[in-house]
């Protein structure tokens, strides 16, 4: 797979407690350059780097990012407001005690209610799968798919451990048809991205995609 093909179903990302705007201003110059499909950043930058690259640069940023307990007002607040600051793909993590109570209607009323926020703006749905048992992830993929969101998305990369193929393939065989999946967290080498993507993986969640491919010693950009 050519590295130009990856990195456009790359978001590139940088999601650190503290992180500059220098940092920031790195990653968007990076995604500029390199055409990622979008940048992943923290909410407090969203306006900063729309009024500074406008229509240059896809901003994607997270809500409720990353424990998912916060209240349903809460989440759809940061919603908005990430939406009036220029965002245009949410996403966001889960109310994971939720799950674990089997309180699965609950989960799926709190994503119709931020896609109804989003509306024709993407919005991810961060399951945490680290956190969860195999029967509670496919509950999962039928709540994110009943719900309407754009994407199941399998980690924050702040939990014990981030994506698996194993863990993709398993939301293959039970999202809807028109569910993506993005895989995020742990994702390391070239070859990881790769095979994410061979697996049907539309975006990979990454800070270091483009480090890794200027760090080929062949093949290049």
């Amino acid at each position: 797979m050519e590295n130009k093909e990856i990195l456009r179903h790359v978001d590139h990302t940088q999601l650190k407690a503290f992180a500059t705007w220098e940092d920031i201003k790195q990653l968007c110059d990076e995604a500029v350059e390199y055409q990622t499909a979008s940048v992943c950043i923290p909410p407090c930058y969203i306006k900063r780097v729309h009024d500074t690259y406008g229509d240059k640069i896809n901003i994607c940023t997270v809500v409720g990012f990353p424990l998912g307990y916060s209240v349903t007002k809460a989440k759809a607040t940061e919603t908005q407001q990430a939406l009036e600051d220029g965002a245009s793909e949410i996403d966001m993590v889960i109310n994971i005690s939720d799950v674990k109570n089997g309180d699965f209607q609950r989960v799926k009323e709190e994503i119709r209610t931020l896609k109804a926020i989003t509306g024709d703006k993407i919005l991810k749905v961060i399951i945490e799968t680290c956190y969860l048992t195999e029967e509670e992830k496919i509950a999962m993929c039928k709540v994110v798919t009943e719900a309407g969101a754009n994407y199941i998305k399998t980690s924050t990369g702040f939990g014990t451990a981030g994506a698996t193929l194993d863990d993709i393939r398993l939301f293959k065989a039970n999202i809807g048809q028109k569910v993506k999946m993005k895989a995020a967290g742990g994702v390391k080498t070239v070859a990881d991205m790769e095979e994410f993507l061979e697996a049907g993986c539309d975006r990979i969640g990454t800070s270091s995609a483009i480090k890794l491919i200027q760090g080929q010693k062949s093949g290049g950009y």
